[in-house]
């Protein structure tokens, strides 16, 4: 049988309540703040329909994280360098790296609760895996580095939604101080990037 497509009202639901936990989420002091109640609330819709759609709040959660990581993960499996896959691992994992940290910067509520919630484990969480897993696949092409597993969990480390919230909001640390510190860090890790192909060596 062919896959039945949802209602066009379930449709419709799904949207308000996504558009509705973005707004709350963007403006709440703590993640903890928001409730499946508030959302259901502000979406106009029964706490039933809620629960229906995204199981509980970490699916909730889950669901605008990914509505919002979407514009990245197009960046990354289809889309031009620095980003994209036919960028080399020296230039693309600093880049990634510099996305995702962005992205937490610029989703401090949503991302903090994210890793606050669900599985027992963050490292469980399918976001991680699929950061973790891309970036061990780029580490084991640089020529020379050991261990790209633990490697890939120390470079995503640094772009922990808890360890950007305490920088941000505990430190002060400026947004663009925190992307070199990170660029710097990454480049230690890797090493430098190789020369500019094309250049020779003076006469």
């Amino acid at each position: 049988m062919p896959e039945r497509k949802p209602r066009k009202d379930a449709v419709r639901n799904r949207m308000a309540v996504l558009a509705a936990a973005d707004v709350l989420f963007a403006r709440c002091e703590s993640p903890e703040d928001v409730t499946m109640a508030d959302v259901a609330a502000a979406a106009g819709v029964g706490k039933g329909t809620l629960f229906r759609a995204f199981s509980d709040r970490t699916g909730l959660i889950r669901a605008l994280y990914e509505v919002r990581l979407e514009p990245i993960m197009d960046a990354v499996e289809a889309g031009p360098p620095p980003l994209g896959p036919a960028t080399p691992p020296l230039q693309r994992i600093p880049a990634l790296l510099d996305a995702i940290l962005s992205f937490k910067l610029d989703n401090r509520p949503l991302a903090l609760a994210l890793e606050e919630t669900g599985s027992a484990s963050p490292y469980q969480a399918g976001h991680y895996e699929r950061w973790h897993s891309l970036l061990r696949v780029m580490l084991e092409q640089i020529p020379g580095l050991a261990n790209s597993d633990f490697t890939a969990h120390a470079l995503l480390a640094a772009t922990r939604a808890d360890l950007v919230e305490h920088l941000a909001g505990q430190e002060c640390v400026p947004r663009e101080r925190m992307r070199t510190q990170l660029a710097s860090f990454t480049t230690r890790v890797l090493g430098p990037p190789p020369a500019t192909e094309g250049l020779t060596a003076a006469d």
